[in-house]
């Protein structure tokens, strides 16, 4: 876990700046400025369009009485891909598109379900981890009975 924050907070900025850095000194700093923008505005307008169809086929999905696992995964998938697509950066945006891109989400789906499917079934084959249970029933406990008292009197039925 540790290196995985490392990669996302420090190596993922820095070859962002060094992507921008070497479209910048190609082709221009305006036009690395545009494209920044263009691509920020045209992955809002995906994410929205994908956005919305995913949100169709959930509630197809629950009308139809079936478990929407897989339309779960797809929005999740879509924030995310729009969130990086919202990020300034070309690594990014590659990464962002792929996720909100149909074809490449499914992959991508499939792939992270069948990671988390590998985890619950270790999980389920191990046990969960439980402390031991010590006896229910401790010296402090008092057998007693409750009675619900109205605390507004007068206003009962």
């Amino acid at each position: 876990m540790p290196l995985l924050l490392l990669v996302l907070f420090i190596a993922v900025p820095i070859a962002e700046l060094a992507v921008i850095i070497q479209v910048g000194q190609a082709i221009g700093v305006w036009w690395t400025i545009a494209i920044l923008i263009a691509d920020s505005v045209l992955g809002s307008m995906l994410m929205r369009s994908q956005g919305r169809a995913v949100w169709r086929r959930f509630n197809a999905t629950l009308q139809a009485g079936r478990a929407p696992a897989r339309e779960v995964a797809d929005g999740v998938l879509v924030i995310f891909g729009g969130a990086l697509l919202l990020t300034p950066g070309f690594l990014t945006d590659v990464v962002g598109l792929l996720f909100l891109l149909p074809p490449t989400r499914a992959v991508i789906r499939r792939v992270f379900l069948r990671q988390a499917m590998r985890r619950i079934t270790v999980t389920m084959a191990t046990g969960p981890r439980v402390p031991p249970r010590r006896d229910s029933r401790r010296d402090d406990d008092i057998d007693g009975s409750a009675v619900d008292v109205d605390p507004r009197p007068g206003l009962g039925a």
